[in-house]
């Protein structure tokens, strides 16, 4: 690590203490994860809530409530026990942006197909790749959303954006985050995927955050940019290059934190 990365590591590290925190959440989807302390229930709950997590972030929230409220407080449960029809019945008024409710209702059939066959979503990543670190997890990502696919019938869906495409795939890395890493924010509870071979999950404002802060020279948020913005993180952490994903999108997201504070902060 050289004396700018040093510098860099240090004042990250500082955000993380000072931001790292659950009341620094709202308004974003994660909350709702909290609602969940069966972990079967929490990944269900958290893949349904970063599918949709696409657009103004009140909205968002309130499509994923329309979700969950059908589910009940265990989606796990519901989906076990509900047939295609009702499923179909369910979620066929469901409309949100890109995503009507015969595609809401197909993506929950997976879900049930999945859980059947494998027991949770945990597994669904299971199995093991050939390739290391998070070129390894881009590959684990593809075959779930393949098989998720598969399950429900589509040929594509914008809930299941595929890494084949060279999409950043932001929403599914931001579920696997969650997921994966555990902190005070965080919640955790899976082993199949170590924190190191995350991928950050990278939109418009964190892409133009690690453009500032020289983490990338790429001229489109997609899944090379992520990959390149992950491996400048590893350099400064190697066991959690996406520790900082919490703390830097703060800055853009809550109306008191800018982009041009955190960038300030770091210069």
């Amino acid at each position: 690590m050289n004396k700018r990365e040093r510098a860099l590591f240090q004042g990250l590290e500082s955000l993380y203490q000072r931001y790292n925190r659950r009341r620094y959440i709202h308004p974003d989807p994660l909350e709702v994860l909290y609602g969940f302390s069966h972990p079967l229930d929490r990944e269900l709950a958290g893949l349904i809530s970063a599918c949709l997590a696409y657009g103004r972030v009140q909205q968002i929230l309130k499509s994923i409530k329309i979700c969950l409220d059908i589910t009940g407080p265990s989606p796990h449960r519901f989906l076990i026990s509900s047939s295609e029809a009702l499923l179909t019945r369910s979620f066929g008024h469901f409309s949100y942006r890109f995503t009507g409710g015969s595609e809401m209702a197909r993506f929950m059939l997976a879900l049930k197909r999945a859980i059947e066959k494998h027991g949770g979503l945990e597994a669904l990543f299971s199995p093991p790749v050939d390739t290391p670190g998070p070129q390894g997890t881009v590959e684990r990502l593809k075959r779930a959303v393949d098989e998720l696919l598969e399950l429900a019938g589509l040929p594509s869906s914008y809930l299941l954006p595929d890494p084949a495409k060279k999409s950043a795939c932001k929403r599914l890395f931001l579920f696997l985050r969650w997921m994966v890493r555990s902190d005070r924010v965080d919640p955790g509870g899976w082993t199949v995927i170590s924190p190191s071979d995350l991928v950050v999950p990278l939109d418009t404002h964190m892409f133009h955050i690690a453009g500032e802060l020289g983490l990338t020279e790429r001229k489109q948020p997609n899944l090379a940019a992520a990959l390149e913005i992950t491996r400048a993180f590893s350099r400064l952490n190697p066991s959690d290059p996406v520790k900082y994903d919490f703390v830097l999108t703060r800055f853009g997201i809550r109306d008191e934190l800018t982009r041009k504070d955190v960038v300030n902060y770091l210069a």
